[in-house]
Protein backbone atom coordinates (compact mmCIF):
# COMPACT_ATOMS: atom_id res chain seq x y z
CA UNK A 1 0.00 0.00 0.00
CA UNK A 2 1.19 3.57 -0.63
CA UNK A 3 2.65 5.45 2.30
CA UNK A 4 0.26 7.95 3.88
CA UNK A 5 2.96 10.40 4.93
CA UNK A 6 1.54 13.93 5.11
CA UNK A 7 3.68 16.84 4.00
CA UNK A 8 3.10 20.46 5.02
CA UNK A 9 1.32 22.63 2.46
CA UNK A 10 1.90 26.17 1.20
CA UNK A 11 -1.03 28.41 0.22
CA UNK A 12 -0.94 29.89 -3.27
CA UNK A 13 -2.64 33.05 -4.44
CA UNK A 14 -6.38 32.47 -4.86
CA UNK A 15 -6.39 29.85 -2.13
CA UNK A 16 -5.06 26.67 -3.72
CA UNK A 17 -2.53 24.74 -1.67
CA UNK A 18 0.69 23.14 -2.88
CA UNK A 19 2.78 20.55 -0.99
CA UNK A 20 5.88 22.10 0.58
CA UNK A 21 8.18 19.64 -1.20
CA UNK A 22 7.85 18.10 -4.64
CA UNK A 23 9.34 15.45 -6.89
CA UNK A 24 10.98 16.56 -10.14
CA UNK A 25 11.16 14.42 -13.28
CA UNK A 26 13.64 16.32 -15.48
CA UNK A 27 16.01 13.90 -17.26
CA UNK A 28 13.94 10.86 -16.31
CA UNK A 29 13.40 8.87 -19.49
CA UNK A 30 9.91 8.18 -20.78
CA UNK A 31 8.88 4.63 -19.91
CA UNK A 32 10.05 2.42 -17.09
CA UNK A 33 12.51 4.88 -15.52
CA UNK A 34 9.91 7.61 -15.06
CA UNK A 35 7.08 5.26 -14.08
CA UNK A 36 9.24 3.50 -11.49
CA UNK A 37 10.64 6.72 -10.00
CA UNK A 38 7.26 8.48 -9.79
CA UNK A 39 5.67 5.37 -8.28
CA UNK A 40 8.45 5.23 -5.67
CA UNK A 41 8.02 8.93 -4.91
CA UNK A 42 4.28 8.62 -4.41
CA UNK A 43 4.74 5.52 -2.26
CA UNK A 44 7.29 7.41 -0.13
CA UNK A 45 4.80 10.22 0.46
CA UNK A 46 5.38 12.84 -2.25
CA UNK A 47 2.18 14.48 -3.42
CA UNK A 48 3.64 17.11 -5.78
CA UNK A 49 4.87 15.75 -9.11
CA UNK A 50 6.54 18.14 -11.56
CA UNK A 51 6.89 17.46 -15.28
CA UNK A 52 6.96 19.43 -18.54
CA UNK A 53 6.26 18.91 -22.21
CA UNK A 54 9.95 19.24 -23.05
CA UNK A 55 10.88 16.48 -20.57
CA UNK A 56 9.15 14.01 -22.89
CA UNK A 57 7.80 11.93 -20.02
CA UNK A 58 4.27 13.26 -19.40
CA UNK A 59 2.71 9.98 -20.55
CA UNK A 60 4.74 7.95 -18.06
CA UNK A 61 4.07 10.44 -15.26
CA UNK A 62 0.35 10.12 -15.94
CA UNK A 63 0.49 6.32 -15.97
CA UNK A 64 2.34 6.24 -12.63
CA UNK A 65 -0.13 8.65 -11.04
CA UNK A 66 -3.19 6.88 -12.38
CA UNK A 67 -1.95 3.50 -11.12
CA UNK A 68 -0.77 4.76 -7.73
CA UNK A 69 -3.91 4.00 -5.75
CA UNK A 70 -3.96 7.59 -4.49
CA UNK A 71 -7.03 9.72 -5.12
CA UNK A 72 -6.50 12.27 -7.88
CA UNK A 73 -7.36 15.21 -5.61
CA UNK A 74 -4.54 14.21 -3.26
CA UNK A 75 -1.81 14.57 -5.91
CA UNK A 76 -0.66 17.98 -7.15
CA UNK A 77 0.50 17.77 -10.77
CA UNK A 78 2.49 20.46 -12.59
CA UNK A 79 3.41 20.67 -16.26
CA UNK A 80 4.74 23.46 -18.45
CA UNK A 81 4.36 25.33 -21.73
CA UNK A 82 7.45 24.93 -23.92
CA UNK A 83 9.14 27.74 -25.85
CA UNK A 84 7.84 26.58 -29.25
CA UNK A 85 4.26 26.95 -28.00
CA UNK A 86 4.38 30.63 -27.03
CA UNK A 87 1.43 32.79 -28.09
CA UNK A 88 -2.26 32.61 -27.25
CA UNK A 89 -3.48 30.02 -29.75
CA UNK A 90 -0.44 27.79 -29.46
CA UNK A 91 -0.62 27.82 -25.66
CA UNK A 92 -4.24 26.68 -25.69
CA UNK A 93 -3.32 23.78 -27.96
CA UNK A 94 -0.26 22.96 -25.88
CA UNK A 95 -2.09 22.38 -22.63
CA UNK A 96 -4.64 20.23 -24.45
CA UNK A 97 -1.74 18.10 -25.66
CA UNK A 98 -0.23 17.87 -22.18
CA UNK A 99 -3.56 16.85 -20.64
CA UNK A 100 -4.00 14.15 -23.28
CA UNK A 101 -0.53 12.74 -22.65
CA UNK A 102 -1.04 12.83 -18.88
CA UNK A 103 -4.45 11.20 -19.19
CA UNK A 104 -6.04 13.97 -17.13
CA UNK A 105 -8.80 16.51 -17.54
CA UNK A 106 -6.97 19.09 -15.41
CA UNK A 107 -3.56 19.84 -13.92
CA UNK A 108 -3.08 21.57 -10.61
CA UNK A 109 -0.50 24.01 -11.94
CA UNK A 110 0.46 25.04 -15.47
CA UNK A 111 3.58 27.14 -16.00
CA UNK A 112 5.17 29.09 -18.84
CA UNK A 113 8.50 27.25 -18.86
CA UNK A 114 10.69 30.14 -20.06
CA UNK A 115 10.13 33.77 -21.05
CA UNK A 116 9.67 33.87 -24.82
CA UNK A 117 8.58 35.79 -27.86
CA UNK A 118 5.04 36.45 -26.62
CA UNK A 119 4.92 36.37 -22.83
CA UNK A 120 1.73 38.44 -22.66
CA UNK A 121 -0.14 36.38 -25.25
CA UNK A 122 0.90 33.16 -23.55
CA UNK A 123 -0.05 34.51 -20.13
CA UNK A 124 -3.49 35.56 -21.40
CA UNK A 125 -4.00 32.01 -22.64
CA UNK A 126 -3.08 30.61 -19.23
CA UNK A 127 -5.50 33.04 -17.58
CA UNK A 128 -8.31 31.72 -19.79
CA UNK A 129 -7.22 28.12 -19.21
CA UNK A 130 -7.43 28.82 -15.49
CA UNK A 131 -10.90 30.35 -15.74
CA UNK A 132 -12.51 27.49 -17.63
CA UNK A 133 -13.60 24.22 -16.08
CA UNK A 134 -10.76 21.79 -16.54
CA UNK A 135 -7.39 23.00 -17.74
CA UNK A 136 -5.41 24.27 -14.76
CA UNK A 137 -6.41 24.99 -11.16
CA UNK A 138 -3.49 27.40 -10.77
CA UNK A 139 -1.14 29.10 -13.23
CA UNK A 140 2.34 30.51 -13.04
CA UNK A 141 5.69 30.88 -14.72
CA UNK A 142 9.21 29.51 -14.61
CA UNK A 143 12.57 31.24 -14.99
CA UNK A 144 10.96 34.70 -15.04
CA UNK A 145 12.95 37.67 -13.77
CA UNK A 146 11.29 40.63 -12.02
CA UNK A 147 11.20 42.47 -15.37
CA UNK A 148 9.50 39.51 -17.05
CA UNK A 149 6.98 39.32 -14.24
CA UNK A 150 6.28 43.05 -14.39
CA UNK A 151 5.55 42.74 -18.11
CA UNK A 152 2.76 40.17 -17.75
CA UNK A 153 1.33 41.59 -14.53
CA UNK A 154 1.16 45.12 -15.96
CA UNK A 155 -0.53 43.85 -19.13
CA UNK A 156 -3.15 41.67 -17.45
CA UNK A 157 -3.42 42.58 -13.77
CA UNK A 158 -3.05 38.87 -12.95
CA UNK A 159 -0.18 37.84 -10.68
CA UNK A 160 1.28 34.34 -11.24
CA UNK A 161 0.76 31.96 -8.34
CA UNK A 162 4.23 30.45 -8.78
CA UNK A 163 7.62 31.26 -10.28
CA UNK A 164 9.80 28.18 -10.60
CA UNK A 165 13.50 29.06 -10.69
CA UNK A 166 16.83 27.39 -10.17
CA UNK A 167 17.53 27.93 -6.49
CA UNK A 168 20.29 26.47 -4.36
CA UNK A 169 23.12 27.96 -2.29
CA UNK A 170 25.48 28.31 -5.24
CA UNK A 171 23.17 30.63 -7.20
CA UNK A 172 21.74 32.42 -4.16
CA UNK A 173 23.20 35.86 -4.93
CA UNK A 174 22.02 35.68 -8.52
CA UNK A 175 18.47 34.63 -7.61
CA UNK A 176 17.94 36.79 -4.51
CA UNK A 177 16.40 39.75 -6.41
CA UNK A 178 13.83 37.41 -7.98
CA UNK A 179 13.12 35.74 -4.64
CA UNK A 180 12.58 39.11 -2.96
CA UNK A 181 10.33 40.36 -5.77
CA UNK A 182 8.21 37.20 -5.61
CA UNK A 183 7.92 37.42 -1.84
CA UNK A 184 6.70 41.01 -2.15
CA UNK A 185 4.05 39.97 -4.69
CA UNK A 186 2.90 36.85 -2.84
CA UNK A 187 4.28 34.59 -5.59
CA UNK A 188 5.43 31.21 -4.31
CA UNK A 189 8.92 30.31 -5.52
CA UNK A 190 9.53 26.71 -6.47
CA UNK A 191 13.20 25.70 -6.36
CA UNK A 192 14.34 23.45 -9.17
CA UNK A 193 17.78 21.82 -9.05
CA UNK A 194 17.80 22.48 -5.28
CA UNK A 195 20.69 20.00 -4.95
CA UNK A 196 22.81 21.84 -7.54
CA UNK A 197 22.61 18.77 -9.78
CA UNK A 198 24.53 16.81 -7.16
CA UNK A 199 27.75 18.66 -7.91
CA UNK A 200 28.25 20.18 -4.45
CA UNK A 201 27.25 17.39 -2.08
CA UNK A 202 30.84 16.99 -0.91
CA UNK A 203 31.18 20.67 -0.04
CA UNK A 204 33.04 20.95 3.27
CA UNK A 205 30.61 23.38 4.92
CA UNK A 206 27.54 21.40 3.90
CA UNK A 207 29.09 18.17 5.17
CA UNK A 208 29.98 19.83 8.48
CA UNK A 209 26.46 21.17 9.00
CA UNK A 210 24.99 17.84 7.94
CA UNK A 211 27.10 16.04 10.54
CA UNK A 212 25.87 18.42 13.26
CA UNK A 213 22.27 17.48 12.45
CA UNK A 214 22.95 13.82 11.63
CA UNK A 215 21.65 14.45 8.13
CA UNK A 216 23.08 14.35 4.61
CA UNK A 217 24.36 17.32 2.62
CA UNK A 218 21.35 16.90 0.31
CA UNK A 219 18.97 17.14 3.25
CA UNK A 220 20.74 20.28 4.47
CA UNK A 221 20.41 21.91 1.04
CA UNK A 222 16.71 21.07 0.88
CA UNK A 223 16.15 22.36 4.40
CA UNK A 224 17.96 25.58 3.46
CA UNK A 225 15.57 26.00 0.51
CA UNK A 226 12.56 25.36 2.76
CA UNK A 227 13.73 27.96 5.28
CA UNK A 228 14.01 30.50 2.46
CA UNK A 229 10.29 29.97 1.93
CA UNK A 230 10.64 28.08 -1.35
CA UNK A 231 9.12 24.77 -2.46
CA UNK A 232 12.04 22.56 -3.55
CA UNK A 233 11.48 19.88 -6.19
CA UNK A 234 14.45 17.48 -6.06
CA UNK A 235 14.77 14.70 -8.62
CA UNK A 236 16.18 11.23 -8.09
CA UNK A 237 15.73 7.78 -9.57
CA UNK A 238 17.12 6.06 -6.47
CA UNK A 239 14.40 4.88 -4.02
CA UNK A 240 16.53 5.43 -0.92
CA UNK A 241 17.44 8.99 -1.89
CA UNK A 242 13.81 9.67 -2.82
CA UNK A 243 12.88 8.74 0.76
CA UNK A 244 15.78 10.67 2.31
CA UNK A 245 14.79 13.86 0.51
CA UNK A 246 11.48 13.81 2.36
CA UNK A 247 13.10 13.72 5.77
CA UNK A 248 13.75 17.44 6.13
CA UNK A 249 10.88 18.57 8.34
CA UNK A 250 12.30 17.19 11.59
CA UNK A 251 15.21 19.62 11.99
CA UNK A 252 15.97 23.29 11.54
CA UNK A 253 19.06 25.19 10.50
CA UNK A 254 20.18 27.98 12.80
CA UNK A 255 20.43 31.58 11.64
CA UNK A 256 24.22 31.27 11.63
CA UNK A 257 24.06 28.10 9.54
CA UNK A 258 21.67 29.71 7.06
CA UNK A 259 23.99 32.71 6.68
CA UNK A 260 27.02 30.50 6.20
CA UNK A 261 25.24 28.54 3.47
CA UNK A 262 24.05 31.77 1.84
CA UNK A 263 27.67 32.80 1.58
CA UNK A 264 28.49 29.76 -0.54
CA UNK A 265 26.92 31.55 -3.49
CA UNK A 266 29.23 31.81 -6.46
CA UNK A 267 27.02 34.26 -8.31
CA UNK A 268 26.43 31.75 -11.10
CA UNK A 269 23.56 32.30 -13.50
CA UNK A 270 20.73 29.82 -13.69
CA UNK A 271 21.02 27.19 -16.41
CA UNK A 272 18.18 26.20 -18.76
CA UNK A 273 16.12 23.12 -17.97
Amino acid sequence: MPDTTKLPNVTLLHGHRIPALGFGTWQLAEGEETETAVAAAIKAGYRLIDTAKIYGNETSVGLAINSSGIARDEIFITTKLWNSDHGYDQAIKAIEGSLERLGLSEVDLYLIHWPGKDNVGSWKALIDIHKQKGGAKAIGVSNFTPDDLEEIISATGVVPAVNQIEFHPFVYDNQLPTLNYCNDKGIVVEAYSPLARGNQLSNTLLKQIAKEHEKTSAQVMLRWAIQHGTVPIPKSSHPERIKQNLQIFCFELSHEQMEAINNLSEGKTALPL
